[in-house]
């Protein structure tokens, strides 16, 4: 069946949740389905979606609370008689329900984030009514962020979990590559360099690395620790201190456009995450051949196995990040045993599996099921 879709993310940066949405679109542009792609004007995401070839809703910009680009949004999709609205984040929720109320459309919203809805006084979740009323069915993308709907007071038949897709490299990164990557970061074979992707926050544990990294120095001296991620000042300024302490062991790279290389010239990665749910860069890592160094937290676990795929550490502790990272420095085959059943066990979390499971949960959400 073909639907009119129109998907609703409101983020101005470019992140994960937004590189998954148009992985989603062209997947399902490739089955043949309309969609429109509603954004803030002047995002990151309204730019990338118009090269790609979509068309573009934007929201005005200096609209206090939305207000007139849910109007002029809720005019385009009754104009366009669209079936499904896919909000990618919860204000692009709260916008799909005031835009559509009334309408016969079907409304999903993906949960990417790995919270627990937040309390109101007198013990009501403000984020149970929400998606209690205001959407269909939810997409979560990990087992773990189900389960937190779920204790805050959602029904399990509401909830869908479809995980993130990663695009699966048909082969590994080439010996040339690695090389020249690690020539134009100024290494050689002789450092040990370990890798992390995503955009500095708190959850993700950039300071974690930070710390283990000044741990390890005197260990492990060719330690190299890259930092690769969208990074404000403020949260470069938070670091400040602890990064000048790490000297040249840690290396701030800021946002990167292409993933790939970077991963090919790392010798580990790692995610010292304080909460996660299913971070797509642990999936992509894998499947380039990389060991993984992972918080024991979200979905973690179940992608990341001890003594086979990797280590699992506790959250919080710069000190089991250290003493895992220089377990894998000591012994290179092991790191390559690791590497090659990462890549085995990533092959199941592909861009298409994600597609042809989200295609059935609309097809469900259609027929009122």
């Amino acid at each position: 069946m073909r639907y009119r879709i129109a998907h609703i993310d409101t983020a101005m940066d470019f992140r994960g949740g937004q590189q998954q949405l148009l992985q989603l679109a062209c997947g399902m542009r490739r089955r043949n389905h309309e969609q429109v792609i509603v954004c803030p004007e002047g995002s990151c995401l309204e730019q990338r979606a118009q090269n790609a070839g979509f068309r573009v809703f934007a929201l005005p910009s200096h609209d206090p609370g939305n207000a007139h680009g849910i109007l002029l949004l809720r005019q385009s999709l009754r104009s366009d008689r669209v079936d499904i609205v896919h909000a990618h984040d919860g204000k692009g929720q709260t916008i799909s329900w005031l835009a559509t109320l009334g309408m016969p459309v079907r409304r999903a919203v993906s949960r990417t984030v790995p919270y627990r809805p937040r309390r109101l006084a007198g013990g009501a979740f403000i984020q149970y009514l929400k998606y209690q009323y205001t959407c269909h069915g939810v997409i979560a993308i990990a087992e773990d962020t189900k389960k937190l709907l779920v204790k805050a007071g959602m029904p399990s038949s509401k909830i869908e979990v479809i995980p993130v897709g990663i695009e699966w490299p048909e082969e590994l990164p080439a010996a040339e590559l690695r090389s020249r990557v690690r020539a134009g970061w100024g290494f050689g074979e002789d450092e040990f360099v370990v890798g992390h992707l995503g955009a500095f926050s708190a959850q993700k544990g950039q300071d974690i690395a930070i710390e283990a990294a000044i741990l390890l120095a005197p260990e492990l001296p060719t330690l190299r620790v890259l930092l690769a991620g969208e990074a404000s000042k403020q949260a470069l300024s938070r670091l400040a201190p602890r990064l000048r302490e790490a000297g040249h062991h840690v290396r701030v790279m800021g946002y990167l456009e292409n993933t790939a290389d970077f991963l090919a010239g790392l010798d580990l990665y790692i995610m010292p995450s304080r909460a996660e749910g299913l971070p797509a860069s642990v999936l992509r890592a894998m499947a380039s051949g990389l060991a993984v160094v992972a918080s024991g937290v979200g979905d973690l676990p179940g992608i990341v196995a001890p003594g086979k795929s990797g280590w699992l550490i506790p959250a919080e502790s710069p000190q089991a990040l250290a003493k895992a990272i220089a377990d894998a420095a000591s012994d290179r085959s092991k790191l390559r045993e690791f590497g090659a059943c990462c890549r085995t066990q990533a092959r199941r979390f592909s861009v298409n599996a994600m597609i042809a499971r989200t295609q059935a949960f609309y097809d469900r959400l259609v027929a009122g099921r």
